[in-house]
């Protein structure tokens, strides 16, 4: 009965997503303007709903990095393996957003997207402030105040702050035996809050997706038809073709269970738009439900949510092509390079700044000699295609942490194997 009831909780969020999204297009179809569809539901039930389902996760996402963080490195022993584990995650999410952009270029430049887009002057304005000097965003890294960035989520200067003050209770563990322990407890404590809201997820869900797909319907697509499939294209082909070759070939871990447990952080990640406000049910599904230890998910899983943006990198690759296509701009072979070792270098340098998928493809766009107003272009579109690059992007997270978790002997097999295992936390 346990097993039966906790399974049917992926499921429930599963079904609420998609008869949120059905009635959003059904309202959008049928009444967009209704003052009872517009006052009362979208801007009243759908958005105060899932306005407090989104902060009840940003509620948890502060606490629960600083202490499974701190946990984490405590539970290592060894600070050479943090590390160790640190490089290889970095590598390997470089890799994987290197790989997302190349990706999207080939199937951008296959495809064409854009060769027939009519200008009618219909698009948004677009007004960004130019990106940070990467000096700044370096000593941006070490907090100068650690209260202040916790209070602000300042997520790259919590992990900071949170790996060496896990550093120092290792290192002086003879007088932090109580507070690791404490953390411990607190950690547990966290981690059933996260149960609890994750028992509100249906209700959260509806609302947020019934009000987006209300609010975006279905002809926005229309004009960029062309440009939506393709990044859409691109995102599932990463997301189902590299990511299992990944997990087969790299950690011999089966495709097929890693995304029938990761669907339910999927869905949350889809339905927010915000890899960080996902951060506690991907932590929950790598550590219950794929079998990865604390002290790898806990410092994998918050890094990868801030810098690793292979979804993004997939919509400025197919951005960048349809831009030049736009404007009748010819791109080159050396100008494909830039745009490939721009996003990547981008997706580290722009970590952690608001707006970092337009700031990364602003700097895209001037690398390559491209008229950066094209992204007004998009804006339109943007909002359905970030629910699904953010999938995308939690998506590699998990996948990443998978293989570090492998060549670190920190991911029980039987409990990735076992379609059992973390139900009952479900």
């Amino acid at each position: 009965m346990m097993d039966e009831q906790k399974t049917t909780l992926t499921t429930r969020i599963m079904a609420a997503m998609i008869v949120g999204a059905l009635l959003g297009v059904f309202l959008s179809l049928q009444s967009p303007e209704s003052p009872f569809v517009q006052e009362f539901l979208v801007e009243g039930v759908f958005s105060v709903i899932g306005t407090v389902f989104i902060s009840a996760l940003k509620m948890l996402v502060v606490p629960l990095v600083f202490v499974s963080l701190v946990c984490g490195v405590t539970s290592l022993g060894d600070i050479g393996a943090l590390g160790r584990i640190g490089c290889k995650a970095l590598v390997l999410y470089l890799l994987t957003t290197a790989l997302a952009i190349t990706i999207a270029l080939v199937l951008a430049v296959s495809v064409s997207p854009g060769g027939d887009f009519i200008i009618s002057g219909r698009g948004e304005s677009f007004i960004l402030s130019p990106p940070p000097p990467l000096s700044q965003v370096l000593t941006d890294l070490v907090p100068s105040n650690p209260i202040a960035a916790l209070a602000d989520g300042n997520m790259l200067q919590i992990i900071v702050f949170a790996i060496l003050f896990g550093i120092s209770m290792t290192l002086a563990r003879e007088h932090s035996g109580r507070i690791i322990d404490f953390f411990g407890d607190l950690n547990g404590i966290i981690m059933k809050m996260v149960e609890l809201i994750m028992h509100l997820a249906p209700i959260g869900v509806f609302c947020l997706i019934a009000r987006t797909f209300t609010l975006q319907g279905v002809d926005v697509i229309t004009p960029l038809a062309g440009y939506f499939m393709v990044v859409i294209a691109a995102l599932l082909l990463h997301a189902g073709g590299s990511f299992s070759l990944l997990l087969r070939l790299a950690g011999d871990l089966d495709p097929l269970i890693f995304f029938k447990k990761l669907r339910a952080a999927m869905a949350f990640a889809f339905s927010t738009a915000s890899s960080n406000a996902t951060i506690p049910a991907t932590l929950r599904a790598v550590e219950t439900r794929l079998g990865v230890k604390n002290s790898v998910a806990a410092f994998t899983v918050p890094l990868g949510a801030t810098i690793n943006m292979d979804g993004t990198a997939i919509m400025q690759g197919v951005a960048t092509v349809f831009i030049a296509n736009v404007y009748g701009i010819g791109l080159g072979m050396g100008d494909f390079v830039t745009i490939v070792l721009t996003a990547t270098l981008a997706s580290i340098g722009t970590a952690g700044v608001p707006g970092v998928g337009l700031i990364m493809l602003t700097m895209v766009l001037t690398q390559v000699g491209l008229p950066v107003e094209g992204i007004a272009l998009i804006i339109g579109v943007d909002r359905l295609l970030d629910m699904v690059r953010t999938a995308v992007n939690i998506t590699g997270d998990a996948t990443v942490t998978c293989l570090i978790a492998k060549s670190e002997n920190a991911l029980d097999r039987d409990m990735f194997n076992d379609p059992a295992a973390g139900v009952a936390r479900d």
